[in-house]
């Protein structure tokens, strides 16, 4: 193993995304959406008013994932999780946009509380975190996840950059010294329509002010591919002059027309092909650490979307439960076995309310996924192996 496929200053991450918690998604809890106009965060928020937000806000963040997650998780063999926030964390000092409406500051305060909860149950229970700039102002993307649906405005004005930034600091201030935290990532997912240049320039200075208060010998600095070649990026953020940096690249296979329109089987050979030959590639020649940041089970977009029409060719249909969980099961075994050869992966996400194959809690507890803390399937493998030698 090289320095490219386990991390140095930490080993091989195996995570989950800790998503629709710090950042609402409305596919992940439709619940909390309903009888609203809402789509997003920001609208969210806006809709109902500060008072009523947050209460609602607040009984989510202390029920949807607690200690006890973080304990299944360690069992489960989980040794990371990232976790999504937004910009508005630290409180009302964030640049307007014309989303918030009449609300000043429409985001609801006291999600840094929640951020030191998770470092004292990863501490307690041997989980390392990776903090992920998932929301930007402006909107990074036009994703809901991004806090504005349809809006990607992040890089038209330097008081967004700005404020982005200073988030990161002070991520890097309050959590830099905490034995749990394996890294900050600069900004998840930023539009493939971003000039690369300007992710450059913001990525170089948000590696500066991290490392002001986190050294490379105990955080890495992680930024996303945005949408692009890794070659884009050659040269950049290197050592010597600088260290333990990782690239985030996110692969999913239910959003573009060409993957939809496989069926299980023509995914299970993607993943075992195409996405493996992939991943060798980019760890043999990027220079830097590999994550693959984001994946899951999903095979269409309706769940994610809300109003994708399909149709979708699963070629599960005529599958009985038998047939579909052998199909979903080799779907993540090929996968994973890609993945596996990158510093790090996190599956997306913990848990939904909508379908275990978005849901990692579901995915292990169906058997979809493999029970990674079962020390006794690693010891019957590899004796099954000693044998046959």
């Amino acid at each position: 193993m090289t320095s490219a496929t386990v991390n140095e200053y930490g080993g091989k991450l195996r995570g989950v995304n800790l998503g629709g918690w710090l950042v609402l998604e409305k596919w992940i809890t439709p619940s909390l959406f309903a009888g609203l106009e809402a789509t997003d965060e920001t609208s969210y928020c806006a809709e109902l008013g500060e008072a009523e937000a947050t209460r609602r806000l607040h009984r989510h963040w202390d029920t949807f994932i607690t200690r006890d997650d973080f304990a299944w998780l360690a069992r489960a063999g989980v040794n990371a999780v990232r976790l999504p926030i937004g910009h508005w964390l630290f409180g009302k000092d964030y640049p307007y946009h014309r989303a918030y409406g009449e609300a000043r500051h429409p985001f609801v305060e006291g999600g840094v509380a929640i951020v030191d909860r998770v470092f004292r149950w990863a501490e307690e229970c041997g989980l390392r975190v990776l903090l992920d700039l998932h929301a930007a102002p402006g909107c990074q993307n036009g994703f809901d996840n991004g806090g504005i649906l349809g809006v990607c405005e992040w890089h038209t004005k330097e008081e967004y950059i700005e404020h982005s930034l200073d988030v990161l600091e002070r991520l890097a201030q309050r959590y830099g010294s905490h034995p749990a935290l394996h890294g900050i990532q600069a900004l998840n997912e930023p539009s493939w329509d971003i000039p690369t240049e300007l992710l450059k320039r913001f990525t170089a200075e948000a590696y500066r002010r991290i490392r002001r208060h986190c050294p490379a010998e105990r955080t890495t600095v992680v930024f996303h591919d945005g949408f692009r070649d890794f070659r884009e990026y050659a040269g950049f953020l290197q050592e010597p002059e600088f260290r333990n940096v990782a690239i985030d690249i996110h692969r999913y296979q239910c959003f573009v027309r060409s993957d939809l329109d496989l069926d299980i089987f023509g995914h299970i050979r993607m993943s075992a092909g195409e996405l493996r030959e992939e991943a060798a590639t980019i760890v043999r020649e990027s220079g830097y650490q590999v994550y693959c940041g984001e994946w899951s089970l999903g095979l269409d977009m309706k769940v994610v979307s809300l109003w994708a029409e399909g149709p979708f060719n699963h070629a599960l249909e005529s599958m009985d439960e038998f047939q579909m969980a052998t199909a979903l099961r080799g779907f993540a075994a090929a996968q994973l076995l890609a993945f596996e050869q990158c510093a790090g992966w996190f599956f997306w996400t913990y848990r939904t309310e909508t379908t275990p194959e978005w849901s990692y809690r579901d995915c292990v507890d169906q058997g979809i996924i493999p029970d990674l803390g079962r020390a006794e399937q690693t010891v019957g493998v590899r004796t099954m192996l000693a044998r046959a030698k």
